[in-house]
């Protein structure tokens, strides 16, 4: 099949072409999948596609115009899909359910010890000649409580790493797992998960019923001085009430890894750009916050593993094989 790659980075073409097989012709673009640029696809059997494309109505209903059968999401979310445009439109979409998970819970993990323990400071300062520890006191995360919202495969690691930790985690989610209970780990309903966690951790889908999740009233039930780390979907918070509470105090520290207006901003070096956007401009100004820019699947074992699965759900669609990988809408 031919395939049209969008948003693409050095990282995704060393990946796919490292799996690659004569079976299927990859075109590479660096540009988003948009109404603008969907002309690309002309003459293609299938897009790949990534978190910020934008796969709405108009720009699927062009697809079908050019030929596309097939939305392959190099990704395991699929919230900027249209899925009733796409089965409107006879268009087929697959995804990467699970890569590693492993990957990203690791990055929350790492995103909470560098937060309390201010290890970014203290590199910066060192390579400056400054080796005072004062203002870079953290706290142990030992017998701390950790409330982690999603249970799935990620929400599963994340868990199991800080147990290791000696922390006590509980837990919400609309569908408790019985393997998360047989862990020790106890599930509370969400206003007592904001109200006992010292550590908040969002590992859940973005769908209609988690947009915004953590807004003004879930902020106000928020233990004074907690920590929020996200690295699931950017609109799980209303990044402004974040700002608020930031500036209140109620929320002591701030970590994301995706960001509710991300798609203007992400994957891009604009280093030499002013940024129009005031909130992450706020955010940025904070001394307590840490922003990483979706990095959170970034290991050369989760790319692998996108691509091994990219290209079967490629060689199945064209094989006529039914995967369970298609997105089904409900």
């Amino acid at each position: 099949m031919k395939v049209a790659f969008f948003s693409t980075k050095s990282y995704d073409i060393t990946s796919f072409e490292k799996h690659s097989n004569s079976a299927h012709d990859f075109t590479f673009y660096e540009s988003t999948l948009n109404t603008k640029t969907v002309k690309l696809t002309q003459g293609c059997d299938a897009v790949c596609a990534f978190v910020n494309d934008h796969l709405h109505e108009r720009t699927i209903k062009m697809l079908a115009e050019y030929g596309v059968k097939l939305i392959a999401m190099r990704c395991a979310g699929f919230n900027n899909v249209d899925l009733k445009a796409a089965k409107a439109a006879n268009i087929k979409v697959l995804r990467v359910p699970a890569y590693s998970p492993m990957a990203v819970a690791e990055h929350a993990s790492a995103l909470i010890l560098t937060l309390n323990r201010k290890t970014h400071k203290a590199y910066n300062r060192v390579r400056e000649g400054n080796f005072s520890l004062e203002r870079l006191t953290g706290f142990d995360l030992y017998n701390k409580t950790v409330g982690v919202v999603g249970t799935g495969k990620i929400g599963q690691y994340f868990i199991k790493i800080m147990q290791g930790y000696g922390c006590n985690v509980i837990a919400y989610d609309l569908y408790p797992n019985d393997a998360v209970k047989a862990l020790g780990v106890t599930y509370v309903s969400m206003d007592q998960l904001l109200e006992r966690s010292d550590i908040i951790s969002l590992h859940c889908p973005l769908t209609e019923d988690t947009h915004h999740l953590i807004g003004k009233e879930a902020f106000s039930k928020m233990k004074k001085g907690a920590m929020l780390i996200n690295t699931s979907r950017g609109a799980l918070i209303d990044t402004k009430e974040a700002v608020e509470a930031l500036k209140n105090k109620t929320l002591e520290y701030f970590g994301i890894d995706v960001y509710e207006q991300e798609e203007k901003l992400f994957f891009r070096d604009l280093s030499e750009n002013i940024i129009m956007d005031d909130v992450i401009s706020r955010l940025i100004s904070f001394p307590n916050v840490l922003i990483t820019s979706h990095q959170g699947f970034l290991t050369h074992e989760a790319l692998d593993k996108i691509a091994e699965v990219t290209m079967k759900n490629l060689t199945d669609f064209e094989n006529g094989v039914e995967t369970q990988n298609e997105v089904v809408l409900n």
